[in-house]
């Protein structure tokens, strides 16, 4: 993380204790840096508006707007944005709702400062985080019983394998030997197939049923 910006990070909590407990974690890292604080969805999406910050992390039991409908409204408003979900909750609908919503990562609030500013990074890189908790509430919300009838081409399978390792596209690209246009396609055309609506869920989806070794 040397040589360049601090990653800009907004926070989004309506206890305000909980904020400057993030906010005291997350400024002694010198790669990140805290540009806004909001207490709740309202707020949240007017400063990210104005401060345009790297990475959200967010709440979701909040008042006036929660942290769902705000991270739906600013990853419809900005696709390339980076919400992360931090929250107590671990209820299996919240987690898909916050997924489906568009965040990028999931994790629960008793996890270490380390794992926070991992996830914080590897957002900012477009990779994403689950804490063994959402993950498991993940695959059993959204996984049958019965294995999905998968119709995946050999090149998607590709794409998915490197999905699972936590590749970027940019990076699936130079492995593979191929655009990041063509990345971008292959992964659309896997998320249709899974029935998915993020590479979290399709990663799941891949891990519980052993599509790829």
């Amino acid at each position: 993380m040397t040589n360049r910006d601090p990653i800009r990070i907004i926070l989004v909590d309506d206890h305000a204790v909980l904020r400057s407990g993030l906010k005291y974690i997350t400024e002694v890292i010198d790669s990140i840096e805290v540009v806004g604080e909001a207490s709740n969805g309202i707020e949240a999406i007017q400063m990210y508006n104005e401060l345009q910050p790297d990475v959200v992390l967010m709440d979701l039991m909040m008042p006036e707007m929660d942290g769902i409908e705000a991270t739906r409204q600013i990853t419809k408003e900005d696709p390339g944005s980076r919400v992360i979900v931090l929250s107590s909750s671990k209820e299996e609908d919240m987690v898909q709702a916050a997924l489906e919503a568009g965040a990028v990562s999931y994790l629960t609030k008793n996890i270490s400062s380390a794992e926070l500013t991992n996830a914080i990074e590897k957002a900012f890189s477009g990779v994403p985080t689950l804490t063994p908790e959402a993950t498991q509430a993940l695959i059993h919300a959204k996984v049958k019983p019965t294995k999905p009838n998968i119709d995946l081409s050999p090149r998607e399978l590709d794409v998915l394998e490197k999905l699972v390792m936590g590749q970027t596209n940019p990076q699936i690209a130079e492995a593979l030997f191929i655009s990041r246009s063509t990345v971008k396609r292959h992964v659309s055309n896997i998320f249709a197939k899974l029935n998915v609506n993020s590479r979290t869920e399709a990663v799941a989806l891949a891990i519980k049923h052993k599509i790829v070794e």
